[in-house]
């Protein structure tokens, strides 16, 4: 089955999955409030309309950080996309070399930044967290340049995860040991497909970017115990001096929700923001991207450049987004569920699809450029 609309590769990523990785890409935090909010919020913003003018030439092309991409768009970092589908990232970072927008490759990945790297034909982005073991991180941004990642996304909005309930009923985590084990050992024996061409082709299934420092201990309890102690808490705006110090190329910091937060990573000297939540997987009840972008748009849009996250399922929510105030939208369950449905030829058919439904909508509402796409594009803003 090929999926019609890049919503229908959800569906086959329900069929094709074990419940505990299914539900570790759909689910949120809590009661997952933010979660709906991030579509329903998107899905309010009307489009204005226009008619008879040229639109016979359309360009979705755009530069971020000084390279230009064929859309505005990117892939952004998942965590275990590698057990999605076989050696996931890999499959991800080509099909997004394919179609010319950036990948971002999750600290917490399957495949190895190495790995990701040798199967890339173009640079990519490196995405980290604050971690208590300062030269640990220095070893992994380390890594990232020799690998040739041009950008680094540096996520502020996980100092503590958030409770993730799916997770527990799932079994991903709340079963220790051999309990635990079986349980996902028994769903994954129940999708045969998936276990064949994940369970076993896929192998290993380690955390290549965190595995020297797991050990032999590299299950998934492992990594959600490792996760819990290593994440740094104590972490301030001073540490982004820190990795301003280790990092030399573009620096984008992901997880702002406030125009003042915003304003502070200006002033630090960030290159890009991600307006995010988290995809709601974090504070529940905090407000949607489509409605925190706006006001930070506003606030800083001129001093660094924006991107934003968050409920994007299809081309019309780009538009939405880069009318709100992005200038680039990163895609995450999107590519996570094309991966899971489709692999490589997924993904791919994923961005083609966000394209195509970009360029009637850009036609439709009279915008030739990315750069016409505006607040005029809009018929309504969301309620603040």
């Amino acid at each position: 089955m090929k999926a019609a609309s890049s919503l229908d590769y959800r569906e086959l990523a329900r069929r094709r999955l074990p419940p505990f990785l299914f539900e570790y890409i759909d689910g949120g935090s809590y009661g997952e409030v933010t979660l709906r909010r991030n579509v329903a919020d998107l899905e309010e913003i009307a489009l204005r309309q226009r008619v008879l003018n040229d639109i016979s030439a359309l360009d979705l092309s755009t530069t971020l950080f000084g390279a230009r991409q064929n859309l505005p768009v990117a892939l952004a970092p998942i965590g275990l996309a590698g057990m999605n589908a076989r050696r996931g990232e890999t499959q991800a970072v080509r099909a997004a070399n394919a179609a010319g927008v950036p990948f971002c490759l999750s600290t917490v990945s399957v495949c190895p930044i190495a790995e990701v790297a040798a199967a890339s034909s173009a640079p990519f982005w490196f995405q980290l967290y604050m971690i208590r073991d300062r030269a640990f991180m220095r070893d992994l941004l380390a890594q990232a340049r020799e690998a040739g990642c041009t950008t680094l996304v540096f996520t502020v909005d996980m100092p503590v995860p958030g409770s993730r309930y799916r997770d527990v009923r799932s079994g991903l985590s709340g079963a220790p040991g051999l309990r635990g084990d079986l349980r996902r050992w028994f769903q994954g024996a129940m999708h045969p497909d998936w276990a064949w061409d994940v369970g076993i082709k896929g192998k290993p299934h380690q955390l290549g970017n965190v595995a020297p420092v797991l050990g032999a201990n590299s299950g998934l309890e492992d990594f959600l115990g490792w996760m819990r102690g290593n994440f740094d808490p104590s972490v301030t705006w001073r540490d982004l001096d820190f990795i301003r110090e280790s990092w030399e190329g573009p620096l984008i910091i992901k997880g702002i929700l406030d125009a003042e937060d915003a304003r502070a990573a200006a002033q630090l000297g960030a290159d890009g923001i991600v307006v995010s939540n988290h995809g709601g997987r974090q504070l529940d009840g905090v407000p949607s991207t489509a409605r925190a972008l706006p006001p930070i748009a506003d606030a800083v849009g001129d001093k660094l450049t924006v991107l934003a996250d968050g409920g994007v399922r299809s081309g019309l929510d780009v538009v939405r987004m880069l009318a709100l105030g992005a200038r680039g939208v990163l895609l995450g369950r999107a590519w996570a569920y094309a991966l899971a449905g489709g692999g490589e030829a997924g993904v791919a058919h994923m961005l083609q699809l966000v394209e195509a439904e970009m360029r009637v909508a850009m036609a439709l509402t009279g915008c030739t450029r990315i750069e016409d796409i505006s607040r005029d594009t809009l018929v309504n803003l969301p309620r603040l």
